[in-house]
């Protein structure tokens, strides 16, 4: 008989792996649970590096995952928040259109909220002024069920949870290869030898990299953006009372440079959206010459490269310029000057790009499907989970937590 060190075995200590391991705790009682975690804590990478936002799902495709998830999820990501004591707050937020230019599309989001089920009011310049007397603008959408929470304490309670039903967390613990036999997977670590009889990955800015250790083809390459933030300085935190986006381009995946006050009272600025020369490059000067390489040599970045090229041109330009990211934040917030941003923590988004240079605009999950059964075994891979995944990271866990208890009860 094999001996397993675990039944099921979580690669990446994310909101997304402890989610995971929470909905197999809950699912299966007494199942041999691991979740390794390369750093020392959970939650450090995206996230433990992003302006908290609960989404209410305005912008995503009617249908898609990311609606479905985003939706159901925020509703249902509130009331683990209340019950876990975890800090939240429900503000709503506003989509501001600063220019002619943009009212189709503002107008064209409000009928895609309405779609997708979420409620949003049409403003006009008084009725943004009533929610904040400090941003300008020709029309807004207020969107009521948007929110912001903490985080890094929202996957600290999933840790804890899936710890008191049993779970084995094993911060400190690196992946470093990958063997799938017949009978089971072996995983080397940083810690030594431990057998599984699914492995579930959920690597975020590592997943295409593991995918590929295990033997499995992801057919995408993660293009690691950094997303670059300040905030208000202290005095001036009372310009913006709740969150205050622009109207997002469609032509570029990114949503803008935007407002967000946060549960502790901070107001996060931005984020833009430039290159990383690393999957954890949190700034210019770390350069990772083999991920670089390895970015470099995939076709679909140079794609998307030329593909974006004016708006990657602008995002470089106020990456590099404080004068030019304040100036693109005056459209929204005119009362701000540069001696009122202060550099904040950046963070890097784990997209997932196609060799044709197309961004993967859903959640993308591969592996073990119960739904196929000429799909690979021993294996579930989340291969795209950028924003809104920390909002929609309860109903993410259940379906990986489904999938890879099919393919345990499959014999992997």
């Amino acid at each position: 008989m094999v001996r397993y060190d675990f039944d099921v075995l979580v690669a990446g200590g994310g909101i997304v792996g402890l989610s995971t391991a929470h909905a197999l705790a809950l699912a299966r009682p007494g199942l041999r649970l691991g979740v390794l975690e390369k750093e020392d804590a959970f939650a450090t990478h995206q996230s433990g590096r992003n302006s908290g936002v609960i989404h209410s799902g305005v912008y995503y495709r009617p249908g898609s995952l990311k609606a479905r998830y985003a939706v159901g999820g925020a509703a249902e990501l509130v009331r683990f928040c209340r019950e876990q004591g975890v800090p939240y707050e429900v503000t709503g937020k506003l989509i501001v259109a600063t220019g002619q230019a943009e009212l189709p599309r503002l107008h064209a989001l409000a009928a895609r909220g309405r779609e997708n089920g979420i409620p949003v009011t049409e403003l006009g310049p008084a009725g943004i002024a009533e929610h904040e007397p400090a941003v300008a603008g020709l029309a807004g959408l207020h969107v009521a069920t948007t929110g912001v929470c903490d985080f890094p304490a929202v996957a600290r309670a999933f840790a804890r949870l899936a710890e008191q039903a049993g779970a084995a967390l094993l911060p400190g613990t690196e992946l470093r290869a990958v063997a799938r036999r017949a009978d089971g997977v072996t995983v080397q670590t940083s810690a030594g030898e431990l057998r599984c009889a699914v492995l579930v990955n959920c690597a975020g800015l590592h997943s295409d990299r593991v995918a590929r250790l295990a033997g499995d083809d992801p057919g995408v390459r993660i293009v690691p953006f950094r997303g670059e933030y300040y905030e208000l300085a202290d005095q001036r935190r009372g310009l913006v009372r709740g969150l205050v986006y622009p109207v997002p381009d469609p032509a570029f995946p990114f949503l803008g440079v935007h407002l967000t006050r946060g549960v502790h009272g901070d107001v996060h600025v931005g984020p833009n959206a430039v290159p990383a020369l690393a999957r954890e490059g949190y700034d210019w000067r770390t350069v990772r010459p083999r991920e670089l390489a390895g970015t470099l040599a995939f076709p679909g970045a140079w794609r998307i490269a030329r593909r974006h090229w004016r708006q990657e041109a602008g995002e470089l330009h106020r990456s590099l310029s404080k004068r030019a990211f304040t100036a693109a934040v005056r459209r929204l917030l005119p009362a701000v000057t540069e001696a009122d941003l202060v550099p904040a923590a950046a963070g890097v988004r784990a997209q997932a790009v196609a060799r044709d240079g197309s961004l993967l605009d859903d959640f993308a999950f591969a592996g073990f499907d119960p739904d196929d059964p000429r799909s690979g075994r021993r294996l579930v891979h989340v291969l795209n989970a950028p924003s809104p995944a920390a909002t929609a990271s309860l109903p993410i866990g259940r379906e990986v937590a489904r999938r890879a208890l099919a393919a345990l009860a499959a014999g992997g």
